[in-house]
């Protein structure tokens, strides 16, 4: 089906894109971990997708790279993994991150994230193991938490940045009162929403 988009990134409400490809607009959800290194609004942007497809409706999941998809793949092969929760666990933590966790098995990191209780990370350590194994290093580009955001565009900046990175952390699985308590506690007024949500999680991790 559809596993590759290359065209120009219109919106970027996090954590949601919508980009234009030959005339046709995209919806791509992307976890935070890949939204960060989007180029900005009006640029071309290659994004490698998921598709679902459900009763309700047909969703795009979007990853900067083939191996961030994969381990995407991977997740939703878990016992009680489906897209909204992959989701959710890729923008707690990079992919690199998230490998890591499942080889240490450090399922107390993985309980940090929405909707991964102690039973559900035990779970993901012991069924992701086996197939993480072949994970090396050499697979992910480099990780830091320092890594630069780009400038936002004028789009991000506005008054309604911390209301748009609730909406964002909400969408991700967070509960209303935690996502407005942390955001409060770290807005900025010169803060973007990409910013505000990056810092966001990593505070609840």
């Amino acid at each position: 089906m559809i596993g590759r988009l290359n065209g120009i990134l219109v919106e970027k409400q996090p954590p949601e894109i919508l980009l234009e490809v030959s005339g046709v607009g995209y919806e791509v959800n992307m976890p935070m971990t890949c939204f960060y290194d989007l180029p900005n609004i009006g640029e071309t942007a290659i994004v490698y997708t998921h598709f679902v497809v459900r009763e309700d409706a047909q969703l795009l999941f979007g990853f900067n790279n083939k191996t961030e998809r994969a381990l995407f793949r991977e997740l939703l092969k878990a016992n009680g993994v489906g897209p909204k929760l992959g989701l959710a666990i890729l923008s707690g933590m990079s992919a690199k991150q998230f490998v890591t966790c499942v080889n240490n098995e450090d399922a107390t990191s993985l309980v940090k994230l929405p909707g991964v209780g102690k039973k559900t990370a035990e779970r993901l350590v012991l069924e992701m193991k086996d197939r993480l194994k072949d994970w090396g290093n050499d697979l992910f580009t480099p990780f830091s938490d320092n890594a630069v955001i780009q400038p936002a565009s004028d789009a991000l900046i506005a008054n309604n940045a911390a209301d748009d990175a609730i909406s964002a952390l909400v969408s991700l699985g967070y509960k209303l009162a935690q996502a407005q308590k942390t955001v409060k506690a770290i807005s900025k007024p010169d803060m973007s929403t990409e910013v505000l949500i990056k810092e966001s999680l990593k505070s609840m991790l």
